[in-house]
């Protein structure tokens, strides 16, 4: 099955830390691919800029040598590389001083989109807006693309705001997560609003508790210097867990535009109780075999930084009082796997006596590796004997449903970056949602670091410290198993 594809506007893109990893890895491979789709134009242009020193020859060498390394398809891809390649180009550019921003003022052309994107680090995201509009690039056809973190508390945050703000509208900023890029993660807002067989049961009458669970198998790997002075709260927790929370639990939007979305995330964040500190629970993966442990890749001996973190919420409005929010995230853990499960109560009454056992309804909604949807169901075991029962999924695997090559569907920043484009903000955060997130987060971590508590050791490749799950079991309750 193909996506349908729609052509962008012309449009001049720049990514500034051209020469990165993140856009090494993901912002070039993505631009090519939807340059091989056929939604950007022969006229649409990347420019690289960065204070590496090359030329617009070398730069295309090196987005060559990137897309042949991550883009799984470029083999097939190869008669379009030369095409996409002529429309690459490269400035020498210091990002705190004037040195090549007069060349990228005369490269950029005039009467089209400009989308500038900060790959890089939030300290230079001021530098840049006001070099921006000092050499004349910033004008009603601009945006800004910037990557988490987007501060490192909330007054970091607001900080980061106002300095945009005096640069650039609100509509003109697209604060990236490539979470709400997956196509799961959409079809997560498809499920709950396009179909009436779920709404009447989305709220604390029907579902007994919610698990969002984002594992990763790797370790901190070469970005030790930067989480260690973030941790698993802020890295991951306070952003994509949020966003996923947000859509799970929002109320329907009045209608699918960016303002009545985010209108309806936001009221769930202000609408989260405080943590308690005793529904929080710390980890730190330690050495297990050929695994080494956090402190040695970060390099700091007595580090505190948690590589995981669990927690329960609860959120204070009429849909779900009394239903509580599991939520868990690490680096070294068993599998890589991201879901989100809601799992319902059990029926009031069993007709078929305690022999039949307890089941659950569970709905599943798994956004990696595989991306589909899976609804738990209980039927009767086959064969004679009496009504014993036993639960089996729905399952709709998007490979497997929509085709039997997989559907041709853009990756996260494939979607985003064509959305920055368009125009759209739906999938990208506000400024006071940014804020209302670390205002919720900022207690949770003060209680950690003004008390000087340790995180508690797990091995790599477990589920993550036994106090996680303790965490449900003195609820009467169990974390999904973490499996790919």
């Amino acid at each position: 099955m193909v996506s349908r594809v729609i052509p962008v506007d012309p449009f001049d893109l720049v990514v500034f830390g051209g020469t990165g990893d993140l856009a090494r890895r993901k912002i070039l491979p993505a631009l090519f691919r939807r340059f091989c789709a056929g939604q950007m134009g022969a006229n649409a242009r990347v420019i690289g800029a960065a204070r590496a020193d090359m030329d617009d020859a070398g730069y295309r060498s090196f987005v060559s040598d990137a897309i042949a390394e991550f883009d799984p398809d470029a083999a097939r891809h190869k008669d379009h590389l030369d095409s996409f390649l002529a429309n690459v180009s490269y400035v020498v550019l210091d990002a705190k001083g004037d040195a090549g921003w007069d060349k990228l003022a005369a490269t950029v052309q005039k009467g089209r989109v400009h989308a500038y994107y900060f790959s890089v680090g939030p300290g230079l995201f001021g530098d840049l807006a006001q070099r921006l509009h000092t050499y004349g690039m910033a004008d009603a056809n601009s945006r800004i693309v910037v990557e988490k973190p987007f501060g490192h508390d909330l007054a970091s945050a607001r900080d980061l705001n106002r300095v945009l703000a005096q640069h650039f509208d609100e509509h003109q900023v697209y604060r990236i997560d490539h979470y709400l890029g997956k196509e799961t993660v959409q079809n997560l807002m498809a499920v709950r609003f396009g179909n009436m067989l779920f709404e009447p049961l989305w709220n604390s009458q029907y579902v007994d508790h919610i698990q969002i669970t984002v594992a990763e198998s790797v370790g901190v790997g070469g970005r030790g210097d930067y989480y260690d002075r973030a941790g698993a709260m802020r890295d991951m927790m306070q952003n994509h867990l949020m966003q996923l929370l947000c859509l799970i639990a929002m109320e329907p939007p009045a209608k699918f535009d960016p303002d009545a979305v985010r209108d309806e995330k936001l009221k769930v964040i202000r609408a989260l109780d405080p943590v308690a500190p005793d529904n929080v629970v710390r980890g730190q993966y330690e050495a297990d075999g050929d695994a080494p442990d956090y402190r040695t890749q970060v390099e700091t001996p007595d580090s505190r930084t948690e590589s995981f973190v669990a927690l329960k919420a609860h959120i204070s409005n009429w849909r779900w009082a009394g239903t509580p929010f599991y939520l868990r995230t690490g680096k070294r853990l068993k599998d890589r796997a991201s879901e989100i499960a809601v799992v319902f109560k059990e029926a009031p009454h069993s007709i078929f006596g305690a022999e039949a056992g307890r089941h659950r309804n569970i709905l599943t909604i798994k956004l990696q590796p595989n991306e589909g949807i899976e609804l738990g169901v209980t039927i009767k075991e086959p064969g004679p004997g009496g009504m014993r029962l036993l639960d089996v999924p729905l399952d709709m695997t998007f490979a497997e449903a929509l085709g039997e090559d997989g559907p041709d569907f853009p990756d996260a920043y494939e979607r985003l970056i064509m959305d920055v484009i368009r125009g759209n903000q739906t999938l990208f955060m506000r400024g006071d949602e940014v804020e209302a997130a670390w205002q919720w987060a900022d207690p949770v971590i003060q209680v950690w670091e003004e008390g000087g508590e340790t995180p508690i050791p797990y091995a790599s490749g477990s589920a993550g410290p036994d106090d996680a799950l303790m965490l449900m079991h003195r609820d009467g309750r169990r974390w999904r198993e973490i499996k790919a």
